[in-house]
């Protein structure tokens, strides 16, 4: 582990592992970067991974308030700034993240792994308002069981009566896990907010330079297949690919065929040239 000093001056803790050229990990929101670890394992042979806990979770400094995300971006630039690292890896809250660090710092390559960004409503937030009248009601499992079933409309428990859903999260509560992502469910919503107030056309992010590389799971939500395209459609040098047999936490979970597609692109050299779908 690494301190390193942010731009308002409060301490962020990095944990690198590996050898080899930098990719940074900004990551999910309703996690902190235990659920990342698998993955800095699984390139470590090849790169120098460097995770680091965004604000308000773990060993992070408090988030500031009002909330925006150019704290977050901030950070990402004092990460970037401190390694030397180009590549950065972003993972759904994170993904929108980095996709947005992208259009102020110098990010040579980006692989955004379901990012969660709201292109003309493609992002769905109907959940959202009864989500955060559970949490402000003092019901977490509530919260939780409308965030899930709004994020993940393709699963099966997300077609159970609200009652049901209700009765599975309050025992996933009690797990590690789950009692994780109840604490953090509040940043959650707030993400989720912001994501849905940058709403708009995928041009918005025609600045960013990164070679881009906008990765989905077959399995996981599929509203993010239609994001990606919108997007790579937008931005200069992007392609996209699709993770066979792989849900939203398929990057945690760091399979084979997670991994390797991530190893060939930060491993190719930049270039200039816009490519296709793969």
């Amino acid at each position: 582990m690494e301190q390193i000093r942010a731009r308002d001056g409060a301490t962020i803790v990095l944990h690198s592992t590996g050898a080899g050229p930098g990719i940074v990990v900004v990551h999910g929101g309703g996690v902190t970067i235990d659920m990342y670890r698998r993955l800095a394992a699984a390139l470590a042979d090849r790169f120098t991974v460097h995770l680091y806990n965004r604000r308000g979770r773990a060993d992070a400094p408090p988030r500031s308030e009002p909330y925006t995300f150019d704290q977050d971006i901030d950070d990402l630039a004092a990460v970037l700034e401190h390694t030397g690292c180009g590549n950065v890896i972003g993972h759904s809250s994170g993904g929108f993240i980095a996709l947005e660090a992208a259009l102020r710092l110098p990010i040579e390559r980006l692989a955004l792994y379901d990012a969660a960004i709201c292109i003309d409503g493609g992002f769905p937030a109907d959940w959202l308002d009864s989500a955060r009248a559970a949490l402000r009601a003092g019901d977490t499992a509530k919260g939780l069981a409308i965030t899930a079933a709004g994020i993940n409309p393709q699963m099966a428990a997300a077609r159970l009566p609200l009652r049901v859903r209700i009765a599975i999260t309050r025992a996933f509560l009690r797990t590690p896990i789950g009692r994780m992502m109840g604490d953090l469910l509040p940043m959650t919503l707030d993400e989720s907010a912001l994501i849905r107030a940058h709403d708009g056309p995928a041009s918005q992010w025609a600045g960013v330079t990164a070679e881009v590389l906008l990765a989905y799971g077959a399995d996981g939500p599929p509203y993010y297949a239609g994001l990606n395209d919108a997007l790579a459609g937008a931005l200069p040098r992007a392609r996209t690919v699709t993770i066979p047999r792989s849900g939203h936490d398929a990057i945690n979970r760091a399979y084979p065929r997670m991994v390797d597609p991530l190893v060939d692109f930060f491993a190719a050299p930049v270039s200039p040239e816009r490519t296709g779908h793969v």
